[in-house]
């Protein structure tokens, strides 16, 4: 073949030179003729049922201008004007296929099949071979060319986007005239609406050569009621007329019509919605064989013509005599073909078989709507459901026939029931066997709601559980556009043949993290869009059901919650912020902020579990993630070995002491069973974390949002009470789940017996031992709001908590909101518990083995966080105080108390001084720090601590540029900015710094800078910085002694005098009482104070 030609409207996928093609012999190549709604049904299912084999290569050609749009949503395009608004997927979309996978012409048509040489031939001379050639060429509009004046000016055809702008062109210039359309079938009512919608015609006519509207879906009771309400909505309808001549004048303009019975109506444009004819000529002109009455390319039940290798879907198709003119039953080919391409080597082909030609519209506001065998009443039933004891078909036949003869054909085997309000505009009339027990079809005007739940009742053919009137009459309560008691197989989306199950696949696989991703992934709502309540409804209760909230947006940066952007991630596999960003947020290259950043970098650790310190994940970090350690309020942090179950050995309790001893580190027991290390300096954590490591213990994680602890009691270990091993399940379950980030931090427990000594109950998840094993409880948690724990599953051998835990953990991972503990997350669970022990015992979403599996690969890439950055000389620069200078200062005066020692107390007031507004004597440049600690220049954001003289400054790099502020936030003097993470409103043009101690926010940049924008009282201190050639960058700064005396970590470091002991009149009421010993060493010293036997003297034992 010659090279394919470029063409109006094609992107990069251009087609490649024949030669190129036949490189992949092994793939087969699919010629596809018609890029319209069926074609590019096909496509896509043939593309994603092919994605892992990719056994063929695709080539479609449309002749319209335009990529495959949405026909059946053409009267919206009056409103917007907006083609790609149309357009059922994205141009990039076809870009966006694998290489060969997909390519694609436009304003090209076919004009010869040579099944030979097995290639087609085009309109611009070009030749394409094919392996599979598959036609979806569709159906023309029908123009009456037999009525005088079809072709004057101001006559149109209702079907293609072009016929839509030459309309809206013309109407423009016969502004306040009348217009009218013929035909009164749904193409029809959907032109009267786009006239209408026009508001260029004094009015417009409905011409209609039947009684009554719709007359191929609705009898004449439900017409009748549509033209009522049609009505009354501006159009006027003329029923029982023919036009017989169209009037014109001499320059052949419309001028009007003249009617079969001599009628005339004035006006100047006219559009025919009669029908259509399937475009068959292409078929016809190769020799396939096409229906002589009625036309269209014949089929068998797989879809092949009469011609090898030649395929036919869509309305160009004629299966069993019969075109079809509807969406549905098109998507339903291009379903059977694509499976039979892709699927029938492991499964049974598909057959075609009767489609369902149920619809459901609104026309002109109406809603309307027909299901099943709806005439069955007037045609008699298609087929009648099998019932056992029936006679076969054939019995009595021939005194059957003598019968008819004489007395004429028998009624129906039907019966009705029908219902009219003419007060609400309601219409319903269902179709039943003679018994009452099968519902064959109906129809409904105005009150549609029923139509999802009758339609499955009709295919299923099942007997009904209820009588007949209670269709019609209905049950009291419930709510319009409730699915819950739909079954998962029931039709959502009939244009695109959309079912319940597919939906919540959609939204439990992670695929669908909102509407526009269900209409993208599934097309549900992508044709008539009359089923997006539903769609709606669905999508909301099963994001609920995974635990997401609908539209609770992460930030301003983000129009998704954090569940949602878990799924995007997990589903896209990213693994950096500037990818995130420019996938899901709603400015590309924005920085983020101090709300979405930590959230993207725990979704991020769950996922991936890289090491938080790493440059991309770094910036992400709030400040005890940042240096895995808990920041304190005077700038140092604290440290938590890991002590599972709250085992330790006397030789791991020796180091711990030899290093609190070392570095002079203030020691206390956590509630969780383990001991915190206070008052490390940033420039120590690596040589603790070193002494440490090697006395064999590990990063316990205090410092993120991850499993804390695993509290226990002794369990059986010792105690004479215990019935199970809570120390060993206890270590065995800290050792699964340590290190792992979640949505907030997790705390377990467990108990040896009832007795609860490990308070299991009020855990995020505790297990109490029982004769049998162990009952599990979960989302139970103190703090602010403390929740009691709620039994999950009872009597749980050891050998199964670890599978329900698993899913339990991973399900909370994925679908909490941001910050959200597992008390509150049950909480928001449609259902609660209950709903768990659905979704994690009985696997009610069938998820519960991707969950265990999920869990295995993320505990499977477990690292000691503190030993990669011991062994990492990189990671290990990131711990100093001053990134300018080996010094190091305190930030807050010491107290020493009860043998340990302590920062003094916050000051009590925040420091209010107009720091942004000083007026310096005089700015010089003073180089400070050298670029290269910049050098990443990370999407981040990066910063840095510096000294001059006595003053702490904070110098940032966002995006090439720098900025310098001052050190100290304001509201707790706390020396911590550079520590905070930068966030951005790129709308605004706004940069700020977000302290890490309690988030005040202070712009970087512009004539705010200094400025906090959510606290009025505190403001800071900028200052110019440039980086030059020399490779410094420089600050203006004033004098030494200038900025010490505004700015000196002496003048503003907390001092113990400024706040008094809150204990001071408490320990005034306590001296002298007997037993306290707050300050001694021992109770063996010197002034120990003896208690009598009996406490005669009411000592207190402290």
């Amino acid at each position: 073949m010659s090279t394919a030609t470029q063409v109006n409207g094609v992107n990069g996928a251009q087609e490649q030179d024949e030669k190129v093609l036949d490189h992949a012999q092994e793939r087969k190549k699919i010629v596809v003729v018609g890029l319209g709604m069926v074609g590019i049904a096909f496509i896509e299912k043939l593309l994603k049922l092919d994605a892992k084999r990719r056994e063929y290569n695709v080539v479609v050609i449309g002749e319209e201008a335009h990529v495959a749009y949405n026909r059946v949503g053409l009267t919206a395009f009056f409103q917007h004007r907006k083609v790609e608004d149309l357009y059922l997927n994205p141009k990039d979309w076809y870009a966006s296929m694998p290489e060969g996978a997909l390519n694609y012409h436009l304003n090209t048509t076919v004009t010869e099949i040579d099944s030979d040489a097995k290639t087609v031939k085009t309109s611009k001379g070009d030749s394409v071979s094919y392996d599979i050639l598959v036609l979806a060429t569709g159906s023309d509009a029908v123009l009456p060319r037999h009525t005088p004046g079809y072709d004057a000016k101001g006559v149109f055809v209702y079907r293609t986007i072009e016929d839509l702008q030459k309309l809206i062109e013309f109407s423009a210039t016969v502004k306040g005239t009348n217009g009218a359309v013929v035909g009164g079938g749904l193409l029809g009512l959907e032109a009267a609406k786009a006239m209408m919608d026009l508001d260029q015609f004094g009015s417009v006519k409905l011409i209609e050569r039947n009684r009554w509207v719709l007359s191929r879906q609705l009898d004449a009771d439900a017409g009748g009621l549509v033209i009522e309400q049609v009505t009354n909505l501006g159009l006027d309808v003329l029923l029982s007329k023919r036009v017989g001549k169209i009037n014109v004048d001499d320059s052949n303009h419309v001028q009007g019509v003249t009617f079969e019975d001599g009628e005339t109506m004035d006006c100047r444009a006219i559009c025919f919605a009669i029908g259509i004819n399937a475009r068959d000529e292409l078929a016809r002109k190769a020799g396939i064989k096409c229906a002589d009455r009625g036309g269209g390319i014949v089929i068998n039940n797989d879809l092949s013509t009469s011609m090898k290798d030649v395929y036919a879907i869509g309305e160009c198709a004629s299966w069993e005599s019969q075109t079809f003119g509807l969406i549905a039953p098109g998507i339903e080919m291009a379903d059977v073909l694509a499976f039979n391409f892709t699927q029938a080597k492991a499964h049974a082909p598909r057959k075609f078989k009767r489609p369902d030609l149920s619809t459901k519209l609104k026309l002109l506001g109406v809603e309307v709507a027909s299901f099943g065998d709806f005439f069955a009443d007037r045609d008699g039933p298609k087929e009648l459901p099998a019932r056992r004891g029936a006679k076969k078909e054939g019995a009595d036949n021939t005194e059957n026939r003598v019968k008819n003869i004489t007395d004429g054909p028998p009624p129906p085997p039907v019966k009705a029931l029908s219902y009219r309000d003419p007060f609400q505009s309601v219409y319903k009339k269902y179709l039943f066997t003679t018994d009452g027990k099968y519902l064959l079809g109906g129809m409904m005007i105005g009150d549609t709601k029923d139509y999802v739940k009758l339609v499955p009742m009709v295919k299923n053919q099942k007997p009904l559980e209820v009588p007949p009137s209670q269709f019609i009459l209905g049950t009291k309560g419930g709510d319009d556009e409730n699915a819950d008691d739909l079954d998962d197989d029931t039709q959502i989306c009939s244009c695109h043949n959309v079912t319940k199950a597919d939906l919540a696949k959609g939204v439990k696989d992670g695929s669908c993290k909102s509407i526009g991703d269900v209409k993208s992934c599934t097309k549900a709502g992508t044709g008539c869009g009359g089923c997006m309540p539903l769609v709606q409804t669905i999508f909301n209760k099963e994001m609920k059901a995974m635990g997401a909230e609908v539209l609770n947006h992460l930030c301003p940066h983000f129009e998704y919650s954090r569940a949602d952007l878990y799924n995007i991630i997990s589903v896209k596999k990213i693994k950096t912020f500037p990818e995130i960003m420019k996938e899901a947020g709603k400015e590309p290259e924005s920085l983020g902020c101090e709300v979405c950043k930590p959230t993207l970098g725990s979704i991020l650790a769950s996922l991936f579990n890289q090491h938080v310190i790493d440059k991309p994940l770094h910036g992400l970090q709030d400040t005890n993630d940042k240096f895995l350690a808990n920041i304190q309020r005077n700038g140092t942090f604290s440290v938590i070995p890991r002590v599972a179950g709250g085992e330790i050995t006397p030789d791991k309790l020796i180091v711990i002491g030899q290093v609190a001893k070392k570095y002079n580190l203030y020691c206390k027991i956590t509630g969780g069973q383990r001991i915190d290390m206070f008052g490390a300096k940033k420039q120590d954590l690596v040589d603790i974390w070193t002494a440490l490591v090697q006395g064999g213990m590990e990063s316990g994680h205090a410092y993120a949002k991850s499993l804390r602890t695993v509290k226990s009691c002794v369990g059986t270990t010792w105690c004479r009470f215990g019935i199970g091993d809570s120390v060993g399940m206890a270590i065995r379950l800290e050792e699964r789940y340590k290190s792992i980030r979640s949505p907030h931090k997790i705390k377990g427990g467990v108990s040896g017996c009832v007795r609860e000594c490990a308070e299991a109950q009020n855990k995020d998840f505790g297990l109490i031992a029982t004769d049998k094993g162990f009952n599990v409880f979960v989302g139970g948690n103190g703090g602010a709001k403390p929740r009691h724990s709620e039994l999950l599953a009872k009597d749980v051998p050891p050998d199964d908590v670890v599978p329900i835990l698993d899913r339990y953990l991973m399900f909370y991972i994925r679908t909490a909101d941001k910050l959200q503990r597992t008390a509150r997350w049950i909480e928001n669970l449609p259902g609660g518990i209950k709903y768990l022990r659905e979704v994690i015992l009985e696997d009610k979403l069938g998820i519960c083995g991707e969950l265990e599996k999920q869990m295995d690969d993320l505990i499977g890439t477990f690292f000691c966080e503190w030993t990669e950055v011991i062994k990492s000389p990189e990671r290990r620069k990131e711990f100093q105080q001053f990134d300018n200078t080996a010094e190091s200062v305190e930030n807050m005066e010491i107290t020493k108390e009860r043998g340990q020692e302590r920062p003094a107390y916050w000051a009590s007031e925040s420091v209010k001084e107009d720091f942004r507004g000083t007026k310096w004597s005089s700015l010089t440049w003073q180089p400070m720090i050298r670029a290269s600690h910049f050098s990443d220049d990370s999407p981040t954001g990066t910063s840095a601590n510096i000294k001059r003289g006595d003053t702490q400054l904070a110098v940032f790099r966002v995006k090439g540029k720098f900025y310098a502020t001052q050190q100290m936030c304001p509201h707790k003097r706390a020396f911590v900015l550079s520590d905070g993470l930068i966030g951005d409103d790129v709308a605004n043009g706004k940069l700020w710094v977000s302290c890490p101690y309690h988030k005040r926010n202070y712009e970087l940049g512009g004539e705010s800078a200094g400025k906090c924008n959510n606290d009025d009282d505190v403001n800071i201190a900028t200052f110019p910085v440039e980086e030059r050639d020399d490779g410094w960058v420089y600050l203006k700064l004033p004098p030494v002694e200038e900025l010490d005396g505004v700015l000196g970590t002496s003048k503003w470091k907390v001092k113990n005098e400024e706040t008094a002991s809150p204990f001071g009149k408490l320990d005034r009421k306590l001296k002298g009482m007997k037993g306290r010993k707050p300050f001694e060493a021992s109770h063996l010293g010197a002034q120990r104070v003896a208690v009598t036997a009996g406490g005669a003297e009411g000592g207190m034992d402290w």
